[in-house]
């Protein structure tokens, strides 16, 4: 089932409509590199990391915004009601060799204009209680 114009229109400016947290450890970062082709070693090698002045290794930028977003792809049903999604990368997320890493995830309605179909969902990412996406919207109409 998909985002309708019925239920865009019961929502309101502020509404949380997702909420999720996403554990991420050393081998989530192994296999997104190997399925993004990103083998930078700042991603799995904590001297390599500090060397370059980094406090350890670090998830890719990329599998955070992805991980992001996916509670309103969850909440829309359909990806392709995703007009446009951009993030600012404001801090990097830390994933310690032992306890991994947590990303939280609350997706609010932003902006809202029902008799156009559309709304802008805003996501609050964070990581340690600081966030780590700026300016994360999401654009999305009713299918």
């Amino acid at each position: 089932m998909s985002l309708d114009l019925q239920t865009l229109a019961a929502l309101s400016v502020g509404d949380v409509i997702a909420e999720r947290d996403f554990s991420l450890t050393r081998d989530s970062l192994v296999r997104y590199a190997g399925a993004s082709g990103d083998f930078n070693t700042i991603h799995y090698r904590d001297d390599i990391a500090k060397s370059v002045g980094l406090d350890g290794v670090l998830a890719h930028g990329m599998l955070t915004m992805g991980l992001a977003v996916q509670p309103v792809l969850d909440w829309l049903g359909d990806p392709a009601l995703i007009d446009d999604y951009q993030v600012r990368f404001t801090r990097p997320v830390y994933v310690d060799a032992e306890t991994g890493a947590t990303v939280s995830v609350i997706a609010k309605v932003g902006q809202l204009d029902a008799e156009a179909g559309t709304a802008r969902i805003d996501l609050v990412v964070s990581f340690n209680e600081a966030t780590v996406l700026g300016k994360a919207q999401v654009r999305v109409h009713a299918g």
